[in-house]
């Protein structure tokens, strides 16, 4: 299998190629040229079996350079229970109401869906240097809205052959995801805030990828640039497996029979997570609907309903940080794959770039009106939804989940739709706990570990021991820096 730009087509590349790589160098976004298919007797055979071997024989479709054998080893070291996961299922489904069930992708370890991938990732690039003779040190690049930062230091942390340099925005995270973040080991590990919001820092890396000088220079260093962003495939494939597996396993519920369909309910900010599940339906799993919750900053749900992107909007700081995003580069990937136009694509992101809003083509539209739809919702609806599940069910959710519970609540209340529905559970509620002790009525919620404590107590639940453990670690990254010394951050940690 190929793989293509979605700015360039005419560029073929192996799968290790665009793992390795991340980021083409046009800016675009490497995507599989064909997508793989799985029929209803795939999908029962894979029911049967445990989720590492779901994910193994899943990403091999899509690895031709990779065995089944290789891709089995690397999923039991990276979802392994006890060690890695809290849960034998890795990832539970769990019904809080007849036809709602939660896919909790937040057992791993930092308690955030972003493990799922971040987890494999290095073993898939680690393997992907080896096979393309790579013998330079990879220099990971991330921008975090918050979950993808730790993640990606977990994964990476002391892996051979790399460093790793985490930016997120200084004010744009929960402070347990920041200590999360700032407290890391690993001798290979730099974070930094950056001054200013996640769109800030995404477009300081993507700068960075795009800068021929500075690449050269990294080269004569010994250094390539890569990516943990969900701009690497080898980040979006692992997500893929669990849109997969979650159906297989709401069959074995008997939540629905083989074969029939089910929507799809993702809060999203970077569209990277929902891509995930369109893919798993153009694999051949019955999804009918895609639901895309964003809380204020709604520019996904904008877009949705209108056919036009405009970033060119306030920016808001919620208690639901990771979705604190107004440029969606997975979104990228959808235009694609419905206009199969690289041309059409760059005019788009030419005219982001430029403009800071792009409006799609008028069928382009109306493909993607036929398979999504989107909702909103602010902070105070967050908290009282958060509330609202405690009080009425027992289930305790994040802010991140609690917008999609409300958005699926709203769509089903508009159109009548009534199908089983999956949501992504996305994090824990003990990272933002603060935060969730105000949607359960807690006034004047405590912070830090003494919150964690205090909704430990209120809930009779527990926190991860991941979060947990964080208590008493020593802080090791401070450091601050403007969008613009990002560039030469990298160069002062590398050369």
């Amino acid at each position: 299998m190929q793989y293509v730009s979605t700015r360039d087509s005419s560029l073929r590349y192996s799968a290790s190629q665009a793992i390795v790589q991340g980021l083409s160098r046009d800016g675009g976004l490497f995507l599989p040229e064909t997508i793989p298919v799985l029929s209803l007797q795939d999908l029962k055979e894979l029911r049967s079996l445990p989720y590492v071997q779901r994910a193994a024989r899943i990403m091999k479709l899509f690895l031709d350079e990779f065995t089944l054998e290789e891709l089995t080893e690397y999923a039991q070291k990276a979802y392994r229970f006890g060690e890695k996961f809290d849960t034998p299922q890795v990832v539970p489904i769990v019904a809080v109401e007849p036809k709602t069930y939660l896919l909790e992708l937040w057992h791993g370890p930092t308690s955030a869906f972003k493990d799922l991938a971040l987890q494999m990732l290095p073993y898939l690039l680690t393997a992907a240097l080896k096979k393309t003779g790579q013998t330079q040190t990879a220099c990971i690049l991330v921008a975090t809205s918050g979950d993808t930062g730790k993640a990606a230091l977990e994964g990476f942390r002391d892996v051979a052959h790399t460093k790793i340099l985490v930016f997120y925005p200084e004010k744009g995270v929960s402070e347990m995801q920041e200590l999360q973040m700032r407290t890391q080991a690993g001798d290979n590990v730099g974070v930094y805030g950056v001054k200013g919001n996640f769109d800030d820092a995404q477009t300081g890396v993507k700068k960075i990828f795009s800068d021929p000088h500075l690449r050269e220079k990294l080269a004569n260093g010994g250094y390539f640039l890569s990516s943990a962003n969900s701009i690497n495939w080898g980040r979006v494939l692992p997500q893929i497996v669990y849109y997969v597996s979650g159906y297989c396993d709401l069959v074995s519920q008997g939540a629905v029979a083989m074969g029939e369909k089910i929507n799809v309910c993702v809060p999203t900010g970077n569209f990277g997570n929902i891509l995930a599940a369109f893919y798993a339906k153009q694999m051949g799993v019955p999804i009918g609907r895609f639901l895309c919750a964003s809380n204020e900053n709604n520019v996904l749900t904008e877009f949705i309903r209108s056919g036009c992107y405009n970033r060119n909007r306030p920016f808001y700081h919620t208690v639901s940080p990771s979705m604190d995003i107004l440029i969606s580069s997975n979104l990228e990937r959808l235009l694609y794959l419905f206009s199969r136009s690289d041309a059409e694509v760059r005019r788009y992101m030419e005219d982001l770039t430029q403009k800071g809003v792009y409006t799609v083509l008028p069928e382009r539209a109306e493909q993607i009106q036929s398979q999504f739809s989107s909702g909103d919702c602010n902070d105070a609806v967050t908290l009282q939804t958060i509330g609202q599940v405690f009080s009425q069910t027992g289930y305790l959710m994040d802010t991140h989940t609690a917008v999609g519970y409300h958005v699926l609540q709203s769509y089903r209340e508009k159109t009548g739709d009534e199908t089983v529905t999956l949501l992504a559970s996305t994090a824990s509620p003990f990272k933002f706990s603060s935060d969730v002790l105000k949607g359960l009525g807690v006034t004047n919620p405590a912070g830090g570990f003494m919150a964690l404590e205090q909704l430990a107590e209120k809930t009779g639940k527990s926190a991860p021991s991941p979060l947990a453990g964080l208590r008493g670690m020593p802080v090791r990254f401070s450091r601050v820096v403007a969008k613009e010394e990002m560039a030469q951050v990298v160069q002062e940690m590398l050369l």
